[in-house]
């Protein structure tokens, strides 16, 4: 046809020129003609300047030139680059989140600590005000890490009196609310006396510092005989805002309040009369119902926190699971036993501290010397033959090789100060 000839002739023009015109050309050709199946048509040979072609051609030429160029960025500099890329990358992708738990005396929060972290770092016993200072506990799950402080009980200056107590103990949970980014109230549903109110130390303090985002916890509600009251000190504790709260977490736990509802024996609910604005708190943004003794209802929690830790950079190591010396850990679990085993305010003017501590091939060797006011209440710890301090002294030493995971040799020693004698277990 007559756009055949015309193509032909161009082609043949093409031939004796350049090798490069003519490839260029040659790749234009196929370009469109391909593209428009044959298409393309000439009015006439005149029509069609050759130096436009060659023009045309050369541009193309140009481009993909370019374009080639471009693609061969040096090897160093793309290694460089990603490296940037990943390690930038690394920094988002860490998260961290630090959490102030508050709550009154035995309330749960070292044992509410312990099982979330599921490890054993904050010191415990049945006896309160067992942590005498705040303390932190490290859990990094994934690419978020947990920072828990675990508080002293808030307390009245009559308390502090009373037992004893260090002169910081009462701003020793106001530092660790300072550095917070959350706060956990712990209350205890198990008390009936003090279950329907919020103390008004806990009070003071969430109001003290309201700028703060806070949760509330209800402990203990395995002790409870009847769960349905759990749906009332919600919406007591709450001032009966938590209720219109939209978020996944609120419908997740009362889903699970009415579950229990409907498989527990009505009881009466509480008076109406308790519902007072000195007793509840209006700016909780979640509540959860909790065992820290058994577990139930710790993995919400940990979700919870999760989802609202913010993008940051770790403080501490994968592998740390608290800011306390190993030391110190060893003399407040000796303290904290000695809680349990000895009755009324007794153990509470004793003094303990570490003698001995050391590290030889994975086992731990410690000794801590407990000062005694009498010789009396010396006596009243070691027990007949020695038999309580070493009872004390094996529970001791199970609660360290559970933290530390190593074998430990420990010894007590007891001291009076009125008295130059020491007997050791």
């Amino acid at each position: 046809s007559s756009s055949n000839s015309h193509l032909l002739f161009i082609v043949f023009w093409c031939c004796n020129c350049d090798s490069i015109i003519f490839h260029a050309v040659m790749q234009l050709f196929n370009n469109f003609v391909l593209a428009t199946k044959y298409s393309l048509t000439f009015s006439r040979i005149n029509g069609i300047w050759l130096r436009n072609i060659q023009c045309r051609c050369l541009s193309s030429i140009q481009e993909n030139s370019t374009a080639k160029n471009s693609s061969n960025v040096p090897a160093a500099n793309a290694t460089e680059r990603i490296s940037h890329e990943q390690k930038t990358q690394s920094q988002r992708s860490q998260n961290s989140l630090h959490i102030a738990v508050i709550g009154v005396p035995n309330a749960g929060k070292s044992t509410f600590i312990n099982n979330l972290i599921n490890h054993r770092v904050c010191p415990t016993s049945s006896k309160v005000h067992t942590t005498r200072k705040a303390s932190k506990a490290i859990y990094t799950s994934g690419q978020t890490q947990l920072v828990f402080y675990d508080t002293p009980g808030l307390v009245t200056p009559r308390e502090i009196k009373r037992h004893n107590l260090e002169q910081n103990f009462k701003s020793a949970y106001k530092h660790a609310i300072q550095h917070a980014d959350i706060i956990a109230c712990m209350h205890d549903v198990s008390n009936s006396w003090s279950r329907n109110a919020l103390h008004s130390t806990v009070l003071e303090t969430l109001n003290e510092y309201k700028h703060l985002p806070s949760f509330l916890i209800l402990n203990k509600i395995d002790a409870l005989k009847s769960k349905r009251v759990l749906l009332e000190l919600i919406r007591v504790l709450t001032n009966d805002t938590i209720s219109s709260t939209q978020s996944l977490w609120s419908r997740k736990q009362k889903n699970r309040s009415k579950r229990i509802e409907e498989t527990q024996d009505k009881s009466p609910a509480l008076s109406e009369e308790k519902k007072e604005k000195d007793v509840s708190w209006s700016n909780f943004q979640e509540v959860f119902l909790v065992s820290s003794l058994t577990g139930s209802g710790l993995n919400d929690i940990h979700d919870y926190l999760v989802k609202v830790a913010k993008e940051r950079a770790w403080e501490y190591s994968k592998g740390s699971f608290t800011d306390e010396t190993p030391e110190a850990i060893v003399v407040e679990s000796v303290r904290a036993r000695l809680l349990d085993y000895l009755p009324q305010e007794i153990p509470y003017n004793l003094h303990s501290q570490i003698e001995y501590y050391s590290e030889e091939k994975g086992t731990i060797y410690a000794s801590v010397e407990v000062t005694c006011p009498s010789s009396r209440i010396e006596r009243l710890i070691c027990g007949e033959s020695n038999g309580k301090l070493k009872q004390i002294t094996e529970r001791v030493t199970s609660d360290l090789v559970e933290t530390f995971g190593k074998p430990i040799s420990l010894t007590i020693a007891t001291r009076s100060k009125k008295a130059n004698e020491s007997k050791k277990m």
